[in-house]
């Protein structure tokens, strides 16, 4: 299996919220196709949008994709988490001249010893209501 299907990280709006009312922080764990824990995504919300920070060991040294997809369903081939988060229906790519969508986020890049620290602001997505929470009725993933 291709390295780059093996980390996904579900974000299912039921295990997150509580009370009844959506997050404003979560934080999930990273799981290899094995089942192993590789570190954990932490989303907050602000009032300019979502800040991730990834907190990851064992990577493979380089650049890797980071991006929020459709369903929080994480299936051992992950296709069950569908495509890249898009309610705008926009283009893909951060340097998309017609502009990105909701999923897009710069790749993270695993240090010689396989760590990746990093903080990405995501102003296209919320985890309060609306069209563009990632907190919909069938929750998001994050996909590395």
């Amino acid at each position: 299996m291709s390295w780059l299907k093996t980390l996904v990280v579900g974000l299912s709006i039921s295990a997150l919220t509580s009370a009844g009312a959506l997050a404003a922080d979560a934080t999930a764990e990273v799981k290899n196709a094995d089942g192993e824990i590789l570190g954990t995504v932490t989303l907050s919300e602000t009032p300019h949008g979502v800040l991730l920070f990834a907190d990851l060991m064992r990577m493979p040294t380089g650049g890797h994709a980071f991006h929020i997809h459709e369903k929080g369903a994480c299936a051992p081939d992950f296709k069950a988490a569908g495509g890249h988060f898009n309610p705008s229906g926009t283009g893909h790519g951060i340097g998309n001249p017609e502009g990105s969508h909701g999923g897009d986020m710069p790749s993270l890049h695993a240090a010689a010893d396989g760590s990746v620290k990093a903080e990405v602001l995501n102003v296209k997505v919320t985890l309060g209501a609306g069209s563009n929470s990632i907190f919909d009725s069938d929750g998001s993933a994050i996909v590395i």
